[in-house]
Order: C-alpha cells, then sequence, then structure tokens
C-alpha cells in the first residue's frame, strides 16, 4: 500500500504518518507548511511541498499511483471562523473541491477525510452517534459539513470511496515520543493549557463560566490524537476491502469540563497556573460527548490511550522543556 497524507505535517497529520508508518504503510506527505514542520516527521519521508489551492501542482502529485489519501490540510479554529470566513471557505471548501477533483481523476481506490463532531451543533441527545441531526453552529463545523455532502455526491458519480472521521476534541502527544514540536498558534483547550502551565501564556482564559454544566463551563470529550491516528489506518484497509463509503464517530465517549480539566493539568504539571473567565465563544455549545459504537462495529477500533492522565501527561512531555518561571 502507498499512502498520502495531506496536510501530513500538522499536529494531527504527524502522528498519522507515524501510525501508517508503524503499520508498515509507504507513506509521503504533501504540505505547503504554513503550519506544519518538517521536524516532526520521520527521516527520509517523501515530501510534496504545495498548496491544495494549487490545481497543477495537485494534478502533478496525483499523476503518481496511489492506494489511497488522507485529507487533514484544513483551518480548525472555530472562533476564527465566524471571524474570517471567507479564509474558511476558500481553504476548507475550495481548496478540497480541488483535491476531490484530482483524485477522482486519478481514480485513486480510497479517500479519509478529517471531518469533526462541529457538524452535528448544538447537541439534541447525548451521547451523539452518527444519526444526529447535522446542524453546524460555527462556520468551521459547516465547511466540514458541506464537503461531507460534496463526497455523497461524488460517491454517487464518479465511482469515488471516502470514509469521513468526524473528531472530536484532539490533544495529547505521541506516547513513543517521536512528535517533539508543538503546535504553533494553538486554538484548542489542551495546547492552550501547556502554554499557560510553560509560562508561555500569561494566564487561562475560560470562555464562559454560565452554561448548563456542574461547574459553568463547558463539557468535552477528548480523544487522543495517536488513537484518532489508529482510525486512520484502520478507516484507509476498510474502504479498500469493503469498497463502501462510511461516516463515523471517534471520541472517547467520555466528558470532561473546561475547569475539570484545568485542575488536572494543574496536577499533572505541578504549577499552579493563573486563570480567568471571558466571555462565551460564538457557536460553543456547552456539552458534546460522542457515541464511537460504529466505529468499534465497522474497525474493530477502540480509544485506548484517551484517559486524561495520558492526554496531559504525554502533552506535558512536550511543552514542559519549553517552561519558563514565572
Amino acid at each position: 500500500m502507498k499512502v498520502l497524507i495531506v496536510g501530513g505535517a500538522g499536529y494531527i497529520g504527524t502522528h498519522v504518518v507515524h501510525a501508517f508508518m508503524d503499520n508498515g504503510v509507504e507513506t509521503a506527505v504533501l504540505d505547503n507548511f504554513s503550519s506544519g514542520t518538517r521536524k516532526n516527521l520521520p527521516g527520509g519521508i517523501e515530501i510534496f511541498e504545495g498548496d491544495i489551492a494549487d490545481k497543477l501542482f495537485l494534478n502533478k502529485v496525483f499523476s503518481q499511483k496511489w492506494d489511497g489519501a488522507v485529507h487533514l490540510a484544513a483551518f480548525k479554529a472555530a472562533g476564527e471562523s465566524m471571524e474570517n470566513p471567507g479564509k474558511y471557505a476558500e481553504n476548507n471548501i475550495a481548496g478540497t473541491i480541488n483535491l476531490l477533483n484530482a483524485v477522482t481523476e486519478a481514480a485513486m481506490p480510497a479517500f479519509v477525510f478529517s471531518s469533526s463532531a462541529a457538524v452535528f451543533g448544538e447537541p439534541e441527545y447525548l451521547p451523539i452517534d452518527e444519526e444526529h441531526p447535522t446542524v453546524p453552529t460555527n462556520f468551521y463545523g459547516f465547511t466540514k459539513l458541506a464537503i461531507e455532502n460534496l463526497m455523497d455526491w461524488y460517491a454517487q458519480l464518479k465511482n469515488f470511496r471516502f470514509a469521513s472521521l468526524r473528531y472530536f476534541n484532539a490533544a495529547g502527544y505521541d506516547i513513543q515520543g517521536r512528535v517533539t514540536e508543538p503546535e504553533r498558534s494553538p486554538q484548542n483547550l489542551l495546547p492552550i493549557i501547556m502554554e499557560t502551565a510553560a509560562g508561555l501564556r500569561e494566564s487561562l482564559t475560560i470562555n464562559g463560566s454560565d452554561y448548563d454544566t456542574p461547574d459553568g463551563t463547558c463539557i468535552r470529550d477528548y480523544i487522543h490524537v495517536s488513537d484518532l491516528a489508529d482510525a486512520h489506518v484502520l478507516s484507509m484497509q476498510y474502504l479498500l476491502d469493503r469498497k463502501t463509503s462510511i461516516k463515523i464517530n471517534l471520541g472517547s465517549e467520555k466528558g470532561i469540563s473546561v475547569a475539570q480539566m484545568a485542575d488536572e493539568a494543574m496536577r499533572v504539571t505541578g504549577f499552579n497556573f493563573p486563570r480567568t473567565v471571558g466571555g462565551r465563544r460564538e457557536g460553543d455549545p456547552a456539552r458534546l460527548i460522542a457515541s464511537s459504537a460504529k466505529a468499534r462495529e465497522l474497525l474493530g477500533w477502540e480509544a485506548s490511550r484517551s484517559d486524561t492522565e495520558t492526554l496531559l501527561s504525554s502533552a506535558w512531555a512536550v511543552y514542559e522543556r519549553l517552561k519558563r518561571k514565572f
């Protein structure tokens, strides 16, 4: 098998690269390095540097023989998407259309797409399964759902097979210590907590403390990035074996609040860092918890590393060396 990881130099992408290579798969990376880094990639891996906005570049790369591709080249900050929707439309939607056209022109057998729980919007029930209505409450989630809808049509019209993996909250780092460079300008809770514990931020800002939850802060389902990465390998094999498309939720099926996660981070890191309360972010649901029953049933997948201790300790192993004195 030969697989191309689009966006493979990013935070999640790097872990996906390692997962495929750990399973003996010949793997290459396509990335524009706007947010990713070469330092986290295995030595000697084939790299195609370019952008999914460049159709000629994509056609050249996909003229090679590939058994499948994984698409992780998206902007992912929900808050930013509400402030700058054009940026997200151009990259996440238009860029993906370019990629889908290149993939279908090359008659690639399998395509794994990095989707998001943001496609669901405000939960009507918990845990959220794949049949839950999709009504995004932020523009980022809209872009992911728009792509899922596009892929449904391509599957009907172009003999195209895909797996859409609806991530809940990715967190943590490679337990073997192979991913050593942290995310650039992170927008998600765990890396922001780590930067605060390391003294790179003055304080942790909690966005809203008046939600309908026990402590007033949002509850989220956190999944270890290496568990996510394993699901990509299993999904690729599923597509090649079964030749049918799937949409799958990926979460730990457990919820923890923002305030609880901050408390646990103080324990793990040993730093009693300051925190403040800010206003709510537009489009943030109070609770998001996954049902991953379908992933277990179809892929034989389990979230085996997604306990809070492993999430935090694996992240702190990366950020601890950056720490500054308060």
